[in-house]
């Protein structure tokens, strides 16, 4: 009698309920574990390698999808060094989208925020932005901001192995002119960015990072190819947007930031990179679609002490007048 009871008990519908519950509770409880705890901490790398959720930006931009073509036109990730220039974005995301249009090249825009409290790091950026777009797009635009292409000649093509292609050569930039210059706008193709390890993560605030990746270029044999016979010259190839006034660059040197960052870096590189991606986000400009990738960076304070000058003693700090007086 007592095991019947038992039996109609197993099979009474509350006991088949509390059962499936049990079950399901299980089965999801284990669906949550195998996926990632946060995907702002996860490494994003890895992630995007199973998930290609980098395919979820580019569907949303009509242009790329549009001007795509043949699926073995290489494709252009615009990667963009960013903090605190919005007015500029909104001028440069709908200006560029328009200029390479024209050029049938499929591309996004990636505008990498820095969004940490230490001192403006573009090199870490851009090596954050390539390690995001490496498996989804074949080259990058290391691309300032501020800088507007004007002239229909100036070439964003795929570079090919071997050669990059700075659009901003010295005799077209608005205001850079020497031999060995390389910023404003360059493009890699990324096993030629992979082959240099990238750039160096030593340069916070500005300057010099792009002639340390010129002799990283240099030493690999890569040739640096510049536009021809477009026509225009300093005054009217770009539009340079840039307020000095308004935006006064962080020249800033100390610790031993000037003898160290005047050295070819052979420690630092896409290799050593730390960062996290906290956030992702999709603006709109003017029906042009952007991926804005908050980034935190992380510093060594024991090898680039100059991350954060604030708290520098004052004999560590570089003195301008003390040099401007030497210099006269």
């Amino acid at each position: 009698m007592r095991q019947r009871t038992t039996i109609m008990f197993l099979r009474s519908p509350l006991v088949k309920f509390i059962s499936f519950c049990v079950i399901i509770s299980f089965v999801i409880s284990l669906l949550i574990a195998a996926l990632p705890t946060n995907l702002e901490s996860c490494n994003c790398e890895n992630y995007l390698d199973t998930h290609n959720s980098i395919h979820e930006d580019v569907k949303r931009n009509k242009f790329y999808n549009a001007h795509l073509g043949s699926i073995d036109k290489p494709k252009l990730a615009i990667l963009v060094p960013f903090r605190d220039r919005f007015d500029e974005l909104l001028q440069f995301a709908p200006h560029l989208t328009d200029f390479l249009k024209r050029q049938q090249i499929p591309h996004h825009i990636f505008v990498l925020n820095q969004a940490d409290r230490y001192r403006f790091n573009r090199a870490s950026l851009i090596n954050t932005g390539f390690l995001y777009t490496q498996h989804d797009f074949d080259y990058i635009a290391m691309h300032d901001v501020d800088l507007l292409p004007l002239n229909d000649k100036l070439n964003y093509s795929y570079p090919k192995e071997g050669s990059v292609f700075h659009v901003a050569a010295p005799d077209l930039h608005p205001k850079y002119g020497y031999p060995n210059f390389v910023g404003g706008i360059l493009l890699v193709n990324r096993e030629d960015f992979r082959k240099v390890n990238g750039m160096s993560n030593r340069y916070w605030g500005w300057g010099l990072e792009d002639d340390e990746f010129f002799v990283r270029l240099k030493e690999s044999s890569i040739a640096v190819k510049r536009p021809e016979n477009v026509g225009t010259g300093k005054t009217d190839t770009f539009k340079h947007i840039h307020d000095k006034m308004h935006r006064k660059r962080d020249t800033t040197k100390c610790y031993n930031q000037r003898e160290v960052t005047r050295k070819r870096d052979r420690e630092t590189g896409l290799d050593t990179l730390k960062y996290e991606i906290s956030s992702r986000n999709m603006v709109s400009i003017d029906d042009v679609t952007v991926t804005v990738l908050n980034i935190k960076l992380y510093c060594d304070t024991e090898k680039t002490p100059w991350c954060d000058c604030e708290g520098a003693p004052p004999e560590a700090k570089t003195k301008r007048k003390a040099r401007a007086s030497q210099k006269s």
